[in-house]
């Protein structure tokens, strides 16, 4: 069995990042066959999934594969910092660069110089430090804050996010030129439900671990135990897998763990058949539809349009023109249906815009 953990650290007690990595499952074992393609290489990979899937646990693996093994790993979480201090902790700065700086300190990309910077949840990055990522990418070379010194740096650049970068440059949140950067090679990481041949293989993975941290003898998973873990949706796939795992051997009882043991029902909602479940677009609205139609009636067209816009104005941050973009409008349409329905001001119209000269939104439902 292809096992991979984290080193051991205090704060992984209370982080949500999964521990460990096992590829049973034939969706698992062909990620496995392209990381073991592209690690060797030099080019940069952008780590898809949802929290708790492993994202940095193949982002190791992949240094572990490549040339640059000997040489440092660094993991950051992009998310972690204010905006006021990512720009520091990525580029470094000079003593007095800001108020707090009393010395000068590198950032994390001289930290990782010959080796691999791991940058987790690359979505959360603001655009200003994007622009100048982008730059250093390009360039291969940082300035600290609060120097002009060019600072030459050997970096290979490995990038994770949990969230559709495609949106968030639809909507302005992300910049299509580093998302090209980042995505010369893209690994997708299947969530836990999809890859039920992983579960069993961790669950033993995590008995052992948490049996030796708590000092007991041999511990086993009965069949109608394992039924109900391999039918629990695991929306925290790997780590909430392993809470469960550890909480379950806090309260078993004997050497063998039955169902009743296995404490899921207050976490989520178990999953569906397959032949339940339709997660396209088409059938959410659809079952969305039905619901508004047996709770109201009367005058549904207008509410669904002006519902429609104001979600889409919110979502957009309340951009005019991401808002059109996003429901295929022009801006004037757009400005003008914000306008009717009260999300703008009509003293905010542009000069010599006719507010009732514009066609107003139209669906097909």
């Amino acid at each position: 069995m292809q096992l991979f953990t984290l080193p051991p650290s205090p704060a992984l007690a209370t982080s949500i990042r999964a521990t460990a990595q096992v590829f049973e499952d034939p969706k698992s074992q062909a990620l496995l066959d392209h990381i073991q393609q592209v690690a060797p290489s030099e080019a940069s990979v952008l780590i898809i999934g949802e929290t708790g899937t492993g994202k940095e646990l193949v982002a190791r693996h992949i240094h572990h594969l490549s040339a640059r093994r000997n040489r440092p790993f660094v993991a950051v979480n992009c998310g972690a910092f204010s905006q006021s201090l990512v720009e520091a902790e990525l580029f470094g700065h000079e003593k007095g660069a800001f108020t707090g700086a009393l010395s000068a300190k590198a950032g994390w990309f001289e930290e990782a110089d010959g080796g691999t910077l791991f940058l987790d949840e690359i979505g959360d990055l603001p655009m200003a430090i994007q622009v100048k990522l982008l730059r250093v990418l390009q360039e291969r070379e940082v300035v600290r804050l609060g120097s002009r010194k060019r600072i030459a740096i050997d970096v290979r650049v490995l990038a994770a996010t949990n969230v559709q970068l495609e949106k968030a440059i639809n909507v302005g949140r992300f910049r299509e030129d580093l998302y090209y950067r980042l995505n010369v090679v893209s690994l997708a990481l299947s969530p836990l439900r999809e890859r039920t041949g992983d579960i069993l293989p961790l669950t033993r993975h995590f008995i052992q671990t948490y049996s030796q941290r708590l000092g007991y003898g041999p511990i086993s998973v009965s069949h109608l135990a394992e039924h109900k873990l391999k039918r629990y949706s695991w929306p925290g796939n790997i780590r909430e897998l392993e809470n469960v795992i550890h909480h379950t051997l806090l309260i078993c009882r004997n050497a063998v763990i039955e169902p009743d043991d296995l404490r899921l029902s207050g976490l989520r909602i178990e999953r569906q058949n397959d032949s339940d479940t339709d997660p396209s677009a088409e059938a959410l609205l659809a079952r969305a539809f039905q619901k508004l139609f047996e709770e109201q009636a009367g005058a549904l067209h207008e509410k669904v349009e002006d519902a429609l816009l104001r979600a889409a104005y919110h979502f957009s941050h309340h951009n005019q023109v991401h808002t059109a973009n996003l429901l295929g409008l022009s801006r004037n349409v757009a400005r003008a249906r914000l306008i009717k329905i009260g999300e703008l001001a009509v003293n905010k119209r542009r000069p010599g815009e006719n507010v009732q000269g514009e066609r107003m939104l139209h669906l097909s439902i």
